[in-house]
């Protein structure tokens, strides 16, 4: 089912007015297997990725935001293939990739690249800024016209350094530098598909936008595609195409960057805007629409059944805590996996008995749910019932942290 609605969700999206598209995944899952004794007994896993179907066309960018530790990394590596997945199914420009040996892929690593995300410690300190950029040259057997030395100077100048770095280390380089020097090693094949893994989360605001204009120019230049992977919502923002929302190992909301920012449909996604910081000082001080989500993030080894996001949604009815929403589409090219969403028709306008509301009643005291100090999950509960606005989801849990930047 799941598997279906994405297809469609993405057709109704324009990939059937367009191009096919080149990279397709169904139902990828990555299970990492928890192990105990001598023997390695098998005794749980870590569900870091569990079930996410969704494409990306030729020339455009798929931003994909979320909370640490919610999959984002291992989605990266598993459609780069630097992972096996456990299931699910991975296709690049329609050849199907999933279980493919090393020597299948050789020939597409060519197409398919990764910046990482620490540039740190994703370059060798004891190999010269020359012979890192032109190792992927001469794994694949490649001999640049006019000689491999000037296509690595090439590409360096290409990225905005000096030529002359060819014979330097990385530790005579600084943290922007460093990333340069990885989008150069990505890029020297010419790739069709670049995974960038959060590639400016380690560096200083100023370095920031210099690296994601340079990959805006480099995709217009080159024609490249990209899935960009971050936690800041202002970054993600500016690159992106189409928005990916993943929370603990789900997407659940994919929709176009205009309507995912303007009328966001699923109430983790809410939280996650709300959490942006207002740069206008006259606005500070005014009432805040900032939602703060009680609790902290469910653990991937055991997550809650139903709704992953219930045990800190606002809007939680008994539903949510017993079924798991598909992802279908809410609007033309706007998906999102939610019993109750934000900005759009209640899926299940029958449930109206809010989790939140009947867990305050069975653990208050006999006479204080009523009453206006019954506690922050009675607050949520009552408030949210009447009508989902953010005045009431600030009620949910004053003393808890809000999600969104690190």
């Amino acid at each position: 089912m799941p598997e279906q609605v994405a297809t469609g969700g993405a057709a109704a999206g324009g990939a059937s007015d367009g191009p096919e598209p080149i990279l397709k995944v169904t139902g990828l899952v990555k299970h990492f297997p928890i192990t105990k004794g001598v023997l390695k007994r098998k005794v749980g896993a870590v569900q870091a990725v569990d079930g996410l179907s969704f494409d990306v066309r030729p020339g455009e960018t798929l931003g994909v935001v979320g909370e640490s530790g919610c999959g984002k990394s291992t989605m990266g590596r598993l459609i780069t293939r630097l992972l096996e997945p456990t299931g699910g199914k991975v296709e690049f420009e329609g050849k199907d990739i999933t279980h493919m040996s090393a020597g299948a892929l050789r020939p597409l690593r060519r197409d398919i690249q990764m910046i990482f995300q620490d540039p740190y410690g994703s370059l060798n300190p004891r190999h010269t800024i020359g012979g890192i950029v032109s190792t992927p040259f001469k794994l694949q057997g490649i001999e640049p016209e006019g000689g491999l030395k000037k296509e690595v100077q090439r590409l360096l100048e290409l990225v905005g350094l000096s030529p002359e770095h060819y014979n330097r280390y990385p530790h005579e380089f600084s943290g922007g530098q460093r990333q340069r020097i990885g989008i150069a090693r990505a890029l020297a094949l010419n790739p069709k598909l670049v995974v960038a893994d959060e590639p400016v989360s380690a560096l200083d605001v100023s370095i920031q936008a210099q690296v994601v204009n340079l990959l805006d120019d480099l995709q217009d230049e080159l024609g490249l595609t990209y899935v960009i992977i971050a936690h800041d919502l202002s970054v993600i923002r500016h690159v992106s195409d189409r928005i990916a929302v993943m929370y603990l190992g789900k997407i659940v909301e994919l929709a176009d960057r205009k309507s995912l920012y303007e009328s966001p449909k699923h109430p983790y996604t809410k939280a996650l805007l709300s959490a942006v910081p207002v740069p206008d000082p006259s606005r500070r001080g005014g009432k805040s629409d900032r939602i703060l989500l009680k609790g902290d993030v469910p653990s991937p080894i055991s997550p809650p059944s139903g709704c992953r996001f219930h045990t800190r949604c606002w809007k939680a009815t008994e539903i949510c805590k017993t079924t798991d929403p598909p992802l279908i589409q809410l609007a033309p090219g706007h998906q999102a996996a939610c019993h109750h969403p934000e900005n759009a028709p209640d899926q299940r306008p029958q449930d109206t008995v809010s989790v939140a509301s009947r867990e305050t009643v069975e653990l208050a005291e006999p006479g204080a749910g009523a009453g206006a100090g019954a506690g922050a999950g009675a607050g949520a509960g009552a408030g949210k019932q009447e009508a989902p606005e953010t005045g009431a989801a600030r009620s949910v849990a004053p003393d808890a942290e809000a999600p969104g930047k690190e």
